[in-house]
């Protein structure tokens, strides 16, 4: 298991929850960017926050079984 992976496991489903409203956030803005300028500086940093976005649906789904957002 990663570094990230064991992060988002220690957290409880309320800070998780709260996490993926807030990469969610960053997602879009990044996205609009992204479609207004048509380049990002660092096009890497929006991968990643997917990626992260989904180990935090993952963990959520584990801990509390059903997913409500």
């Amino acid at each position: 298991m990663g570094k990230k992976s064991r992060q988002f496991q220690e957290q409880s489903a309320e800070e998780l929850k709260a996490l993926y409203h807030e990469l969610s956030k960053e997602i879009f803005v990044m996205r609009n960017e992204k479609a207004i300028s048509r380049k990002l500086d660092k096009p890497h940093l929006l991968k990643g926050k997917l990626k992260d976005r989904a180990r935090v649906l993952t963990f959520l789904r584990q801990k509390s079984g059903a997913l409500s957002l």
